[in-house]
C-alpha cells in the first residue's frame, strides 16, 4: 500500500518525488524529444483527480526539437500563473493518434489545502461518496 505522508497531489508519473528541478526537467523533456514526442504546457487551480482537462498555456509544441524553447514555455507559464499547479504533457503522435506519453507537474502552489470526503445519503440506506477539493469552496482565481 502506498502512502502519501505529505498530502501532496500526486498526479503524472513522478508524483510521489520530491519536486523536479529544471536541470531534471529539463532532461525529461529532452528524453521525450528524443522519442520523437510533441510538448505541451497546462495549468489548474483545481487539480481534482477526475479534472483530467486543464487549461492549455499557449499551443502545443509540435515541431519543436528543442528542450530550452518548452522550458522557456514553463518560465512565462510559471511567471504568468505563480500560485496555480502547471504540468508538461507529452503527446506521442507516431501511431497517428496524439495519445498522452508523459505527464509530470513542473509546478505547485506553496500551500496545497487537499480533498475531503464528503458522505451524502440516498434513497433507502445507500451511502455516496464524493471528493471535494477544499480549495473549490472559493472562486476561480482566488483559491490559493
Amino acid at each position: 500500500m502506498m502512502t502519501n505522508p505529505a498530502g501532496r497531489i500526486t498526479q503524472g508519473q513522478f508524483g510521489f518525488l520530491p519536486d523536479l528541478n529544471d536541470a531534471e526537467i529539463r532532461a525529461q523533456i529532452e528524453y521525450g524529444l528524443r522519442q520523437g514526442y510533441a510538448w505541451s504546457v497546462e495549468h489548474t487551480d483545481d487539480p481534482h483527480p477526475r479534472n483530467t482537462y486543464w487549461e492549455m498555456f499557449g499551443m502545443p509544441m509540435f515541431d519543436l526539437n528543442d528542450a530550452a524553447g518548452v522550458l522557456m514555455e514553463v518560465r512565462s507559464c510559471r511567471k504568468t500563473f505563480p500560485r496555480h499547479y502547471i504540468r508538461l504533457m507529452a503527446f506521442d503522435s507516431t501511431r497517428g493518434v496524439e495519445s498522452i506519453a508523459m505527464s509530470f507537474l513542473v509546478q505547485r502552489p506553496a500551500e496545497e489545502p487537499g480533498f475531503g470526503l464528503v458522505r451524502q445519503e440516498v434513497d433507502g440506506r445507500s451511502l455516496r461518496y464524493t471528493v471535494q477539493g477544499y480549495a473549490a469552496a472559493r472562486p476561480e482565481g482566488e483559491r490559493y
